[in-house]
C-alpha cells in the first residue's frame, strides 16, 4: 500500500518516538536483571509487593526492544541490521510458542527458571513463572518483528494488526492492576507482573507507531476528515473511560461517594465528555460541508467563467488560424531556402576542401568543373585564365558533361577566346556577369552559346590582389535557370577559388626558396667543415714540425758531411729528405687546404710522368707488398702519355695527392684486382688533342667495389668515408684542395661493381700564374758566433746544437724560456758576448714573444732568430713579432739556419 499523498508533521513525530519505545523496553528488561542480580526489589516489582517479573522476560525485553531499534538502523532496507533484527525476533518467536505448549500439553519446560533459580524458588507454585499472557504476547511481539524486517515492500498491516493485539492484551492486567481485579492480570496461579504489562504495552504502541505513513497507522496521520476524527475522538475515546474509573474508585475507596453516586457521576461525566466532543466534531464537520458547498459554487462560477473564456478564446484562434497558415507557409519557404542554402553551403565547403589539399592549377580546376557539373548541377562548365601578353583567355579546364558542346563552341582546353570580340571585358573587370536569356544578348559570345543550346550564363571573375587572372563560365539549356542565390554561390566560390590558386603559387615559390635555402646550407655547412678541418689541422702542424726538424738537419748534414756515402745509402737519403720535404709541404698547407690558392704561393714548372712514375715507386709496398703478404694479388698497369706537358705547380703537394688517389683505389679492392695509373692530354672542351692549349690529364683507375650516386656526391667532403673506423675522411678533402690551388679541375666516374676512375686535369703552365722570383741565397757565417739556443723540445735542442757545432760555433742550449732568459742573463753578468740567439715560439710558462721581448730590453744590438711551426702562418698575416730580427719555420734547414746566422752577423 502506498503512503498517502499528504501526511501531517506528526508522521515524522512518530518515527522517533517508536524507536524511544524499543528504546524504553530494552532498558526496562536490563534494569529488571539488574534488580534481580542485585536483589533490589523495587527494580523487579516496581510497585512494592507486586509480582515481580521474570528474569527470562526480562531478556525477552531487551531483544525485542533491540530488534525494533535495528529497524531504525536501516534494517527495512537489507543489510546485516536486518539480518540482526530478524535474529533477535526469531528467539523470542520460539519462547512464546514453547511456553504457550508447555500449558496445553501439560509439559514440565522450566525454562523461565534458569535463570536466578535459587531465588525463583522462594515463590509459590508458578508465582514466578511466565504467564501464559506474558508468552502470549512474546509470541505476537517476535512475528511482528520478524514481518517487520523479513519483508523488503512494507508490511505494515500484519505488523501493526500484531501490535494492536499485543498492546490489548498487556491493557487488561494494566487495568486490572489499576481497578486491584486480580482476575485480570493472572490467569489461575500465573499472574503477569506490572513492570512486564507496562513494556508489553510500550512494544506493542512502538510497533504500531514505526510505519505512520502506512496500513492502519496512516488513518491518524492523513489530512482527510476521516483522520482528522480518529486524531480527535480515539484518544479521548481510549483515555476517558480509564481515567474515570480510577476517578470513581479513588474517590469511593476514600468515602467520597456511594458506589451508585460514583457509578451516577461517571456516567453523567461521560455523557457530557463525548455528548460535546461528538458536537464539537458535527460542527467542523458542518463548517467543512459548507466550506466544500461554497466551494463548489465558486467551482462551478470559476467553470462557467473558463468556458466563456475558452469560447472566446476559440473565436480568436479561429480568427488567427488563417494568418498562423500563412506564416507556416511563409516558414516552409523560408526553411527550404535554408535548406538549399545549406546545400550550397556544404558543396561550397566540400569543392573547398578538395582544392585545398591540391597545389597544382589544373587538379584544382578539374575538382572545381567536375564538381560543380555533378552537383549543382550545370551543362557546361569551364575554366579560362588570361593571357598576361595579350587580351586573350585561354581555356585551361572543362567538364566532362559538355565536351560535345565544349567542341561546337571551340571551349575545348586550351582553345583561346577573344575578351573584346566576345563582350567578356565586364567580366575582366572584376564584375559578376548574368545573363538570364542569351538570346536577347547581342554580345558575340552570349549569341554562340545560345546557338549551342545554351541559355543562361553566369561568368564569375578570379581575382588575387584585385588582379583578374581567369573567368568561371557556368551555363545551362534552360533560360532564367539561376537564381540569385546560386549567383552568390559562385561569386564566393570564385573567391575560395581564387585564393586556392594563390596557395598554390605562394605553394610554388616557397618550395624553391626552400630548395635555394637547402643548396645555400650545403654550401654553407661544406664550408664548415673544411673551416674545422683547417683549424684542427693548424693546431697539430706544430706538433708535427718539431717531430720531423731533427730528421731533416741530421739527413741534410749527412748529404752535405758524409762525402764516403755509398750510391745506395745516398739514394735512400735523398729518398727521406724528399719525403720530409713533402711532409713539411703538407703540413704547411693542412690549415689552408680549403682555400684558394694564394697569390705569394712559390709555383714551378712541374713534369707529371716522373712524378707518376715517383708516386708508384714509392706506393709499392701498399699495392704490392702487403696485399701479397694476405694472399692477395693487385695488377699494376701504367701508361704515361709522351707528349704530356708540363704544369706550374708544387710538386709535393701533386705527389701527395696522386698517392692519395693510389691508396684509396687500393683500399677499394680488398680483394684484389687491377690499378691503372694513366696520363694523357686534352683540349680545353675535353677532347684529347696535342695543341698550343692541351691540357694535362692523370688518371687513377681501379675495378674495385664502387660508389653509388649519393657516395659519389660526398665523397669530398671532409670527415665523409665509406672505410669505417678505418678512414678519416680527409684523403679526398686534401685532393681536392690541391686541385683547387693548382686551378685544376677534379671528376669521379663510379657505380657499384664497376669501379671508380678519378681524374685530375690541370691546366697548361701558360695559364697558370707565374712562378716566384728565387730567393737569394747568402753564405754561411764567417766567423764563430756564441749562440743561445732555447726550446722545450730535448730532440730538437739535441740536432740543432750538433749541426751548429760542426759548423764551428759554441752552443748553449736552454730547456724553456725561463731557462733561456735566466742564461742569457747571466751571460751579461759573466761578460761573455752572445752573438744569436734562436728561440721557439711556443713554450709553456714564458713562450718566445716574452723571450724576445726580455732579451732585447736587456741588449737591443742582440739578433733574436724565432724558430716556430706556425712561422709561414706568421708571416702571411703580417703577425710577427716586433722583438724578433729573422723568422724561422719548422721543419728547419741547414741552408735557412747558416742564412740567418749571416744576416744576423752584418748586423
Amino acid at each position: 500500500m502506498d503512503a498517502p499523498p499528504q501526511k501531517l508533521r506528526l508522521t515524522a513525530w512518530l518515527k522517533p518516538i517508536a524507536m524511544g519505545h524499543g528504546a524504553l523496553v530494552s532498558a526496562g528488561g536490563a534494569l529488571v536483571l539488574l534488580g534481580w542480580w542485585l536483589r533490589v526489589d523495587v527494580l523487579k516489582e516496581i510497585v512494592p509487593g507486586m509480582v515481580p517479573m521474570n528474569p527470562v522476560a526480562a531478556v525477552g525485553f531487551v531483544l525485542t526492544g533491540a530488534s525494533l531499534l535495528c529497524f531504525r538502523s536501516g534494517a527495512g532496507q537489507g543489510g546485516i541490521w536486518r539480518k540482526l533484527g530478524i535474529g533477535l525476533a526469531v528467539p523470542m518467536v520460539a519462547l512464546g510458542a514453547l511456553k504457550l505448549a508447555s500449558y496445553a500439553f501439560g509439559w514440565n519446560l522450566p525454562f523461565d527458571l534458569l535463570l536466578f533459580r535459587t531465588e525463583l524458588k522462594g515463590g509459590g507454585t508458578g508465582y514466578f513463572q511466565m504467564a501464559p499472557t506474558t508468552a502470549l504476547n512474546f509470541l505476537l511481539s517476535g512475528l511482528a518483528l520478524w514481518f517487520l524486517h523479513a519483508s523488503r515492500r512494507p508490511n505494515s498491516r500484519r505488523v501493526q494488526f500484531l501490535a494492536l493485539a499485543v498492546t490489548f492484551v498487556s491493557l487488561v492486567p494494566l487495568v486490572g492492576y489499576l481497578y486491584s481485579a486480580s482476575k485480570l492480570y493472572s490467569i489461575g496461579n500465573f499472574p503477569m507482573a506490572l513492570p512486564t504489562a507496562a513494556l508489553f504495552f510500550l512494544l506493542g504502541t512502538g510497533m504500531f507507531m514505526v510505519q505512520p505513513e502506512f496500513g492502519m497507522a496512516a488513518l491518524f496521520t492523513n489530512r482527510s476528515p476521516g483522520g482528522t476524527l480518529a486524531r480527535r475522538l480515539l484518544p479521548i475515546g481510549f483515555f476517558a473511560p480509564i481515567i474515570l474509573g480510577a476517578l470513581w474508585r479513588w474517590g469511593q475507596a476514600r468515602g467520597f461517594f456511594n458506589p451508585g453516586l460514583g457509578m451516577s457521576l461517571m456516567v453523567v461525566i461521560s455523557v457530557a465528555i463525548f455528548t460535546a466532543l461528538i458536537w464539537r466534531n458535527a460542527i467542523l464537520l458542518d463548517r467543512s460541508d459548507h466550506r466544500r458547498t461554497e466551494a463548489e459554487h465558486n467551482l462551478q462560477k470559476a467553470h462557467d467563467e473558463l468556458e466563456q473564456r475558452v469560447r472566446e478564446r476559440t473565436a480568436e484562434l479561429s480568427a488567427t488560424n488563417q494568418e498562423l497558415a500563412s506564416q507556416v507557409a511563409e516558414r516552409q519557404r523560408a526553411e527550404d531556402k535554408v535548406r538549399s542554402q545549406l546545400a550550397r553551403l556544404e558543396l561550397l565547403q566540400r569543392i573547398t576542401r578538395a582544392i585545398g589539399e591540391r597545389l597544382d592549377l589544373p587538379s584544382i580546376f578539374q575538382v572545381v568543373v567536375r564538381t560543380l557539373e555533378d552537383q549543382m548541377p550545370l551543362d557546361f562548365c569551364c575554366i579560362g585564365l588570361r593571357d598576361a601578353t595579350s587580351d586573350v583567355l585561354k581555356v585551361a579546364s572543362a567538364g566532362l558533361h559538355g565536351i560535345e558542346l565544349a567542341s561546337v563552341l571551340a571551349m575545348s582546353k586550351d582553345d583561346r577566346l577573344d575578351i573584346t570580340e566576345n563582350g567578356l571585358t565586364p567580366c575582366v573587370s572584376g564584375r559578376l556577369v548574368y545573363e538570364p536569356d542569351l538570346e536577347r544578348s547581342s554580345a558575340a559570345f552570349s549569341q554562340r552559346l545560345a546557338r549551342a543550346g545554351l541559355h543562361s550564363l553566369v561568368a564569375s571573375p578570379l581575382a588575387v590582389e584585385s588582379n583578374i587572372f581567369g573567368v568561371l563560365f557556368a551555363c545551362r539549356r534552360e533560360a532564367n535557370s539561376f537564381s540569385s542565390a546560386e549567383c552568390e554561390f559562385l561569386r564566393h566560390l570564385s573567391e575560395h577559388i581564387a585564393l586556392a590558386v594563390q596557395q598554390g603559387q605562394l605553394h610554388a615559390a616557397l618550395q624553391q626558396a626552400y630548395d635555394d635555402l637547402q643548396q645555400s646550407q650545403q654550401a654553407i655547412m661544406q664550408q664548415e667543415r673544411l673551416r674545422a678541418l683547417g683549424q684542427m689541422a693548424s693546431g697539430i702542424a706544430h706538433d708535427i714540425n718539431n717531430a720531423i726538424s731533427p730528421v731533416t738537419l741530421y739527413t741534410e748534414s749527412l748529404l752535405e758531411q758524409e762525402k764516403n756515402l755509398s750510391p745506395r745509402a745516398r739514394d735512400y737519403l735523398e729518398t727521406i729528405q724528399r719525403s720530409i720535404e713533402d711532409v713539411r709541404h703538407t703540413v704547411s698547407r693542412m690549415r689552408e687546404f680549403y682555400r684558394k690558392r694564394e697569390q705569394e704561393l712559390t709555383l714551378e714548372t712541374v713534369a707529371l710522368n716522373p712524378v707518376m712514375e715517383q708516386v708508384v715507386d714509392l706506393s709499392r709496398a701498399r699495392w704490392s707488398d702487403m696485399p701479397q703478404s694476405q694472399g692477395l694479388f693487385i695488377e699494376t698497369a701504367t701508361d704515361l702519355a709522351a707528349d704530356l706537358p708540363a704544369i706550374r705547380g708544387v710538386e709535393s703537394e701533386i705527389r701527395e695527392a696522386l698517392l692519395n688517389l693510389v691508396f684509396n683505389a687500393v683500399d677499394a679492392m680488398p680483394q684484389g684486382g687491377k690499378l691503372t695509373v694513366r696520363t694523357r692530354t686534352v683540349n680545353p672542351q675535353g677532347v684529347p688533342d696535342g695543341g698550343a692549349a692541351t691540357r694535362a690529364v692523370v688518371e687513377v683507375i681501379d675495378t674495385g667495389a664502387g660508389m653509388d650516386e649519393e657516395t659519389r656526391r660526398r665523397c669530398l667532403e671532409p670527415f665523409f668515408t665509406t672505410k669505417g673506423e678505418r678512414g678519416t675522411g680527409l684523403g679526398l678533402a686534401m685532393v681536392y684542395g690541391i686541385a683547387q690551388r693548382h686551378g685544376a679541375d677534379i671528376q669521379i666516374e663510379s657505380a657499384p661493381g664497376q669501379g671508380t676512375t678519378v681524374r685530375l686535369i690541370f691546366p697548361p703552365a701558360g695559364t697558370s700564374a707565374p712562378a716566384s722570383a728565387p730567393v737569394a741565397t747568402h753564405a754561411a757565417p764567417r766567423s764563430r758566433m756564441r749562440i743561445l739556443v732555447i726550446d722545450d723540445d730535448p730532440m730538437l735542442l739535441k740536432s740543432l746544437r750538433h749541426i751548429l757545432e760542426s759548423d764551428g760555433h759554441v752552443v748553449v742550449t736552454a730547456h724553456g724560456g725561463q731557462e733561456g732568459i735566466d742564461a742569457f742573463l747571466q751571460a751579461q753578468a759573466e761578460h761573455k758576448e752572445v752573438s744569436a740567439v734562436i728561440t721557439d715560439l711556443g713554450m709553456p710558462y714564458v713562450d718566445g714573444r716574452k723571450v724576445a721581448a726580455t732579451i732585447k730590453s736587456a741588449s737591443p744590438s742582440t739578433p733574436v732568430i724565432m724558430l716556430t711551426g706556425w712561422g709561414q702562418r706568421l708571416a702571411a698575416e703580417g703577425d710577427v713579432p716586433a722583438d724578433v730580427d729573422h723568422l724561422l719555420s719548422k721543419p728547419l734547414k741547414i741552408r735557412d739556419i747558416r742564412q740567418a746566422l749571416a744576416r744576423c752577423e752584418r748586423l
